[in-house]
């Protein structure tokens, strides 16, 4: 699942690429940035590199590797709570 979450975030960054070369219906920033929050860190950001797409944005610059750090700390916890915690 995470995998496929993360293959969608890509893909939303490539669409609003597109969009903004067409002068199309865009994907809102919030939306970008949520759904690299809500466990897509990896696929936006590579997004982003790979569609030259919102890298010079500072809320990207800065959203994108914290969304990884928060991505990886939520697998961290729910890890430890599944496989090592005893109370």
């Amino acid at each position: 699942a995470w995998a496929v979450w993360n293959i969608i975030t890509f893909a939303l960054m490539g669409v609003d690429k597109l969009m903004a070369k067409v002068d199309g219906i865009r994907i809102s920033e919030a939306t970008l940035l949520a759904t690299a929050f809500i466990m897509g860190g990896v696929g936006s950001l590579l997004g982003s590199k790979v569609f030259h797409h919102k890298t010079l944005k500072k809320k990207f610059k800065v959203g994108l590797p914290l969304a990884i750090v928060v991505n990886v700390v939520v697998v961290g916890v729910v890890v430890y709570f599944k496989y090592f915690y005893k109370g």
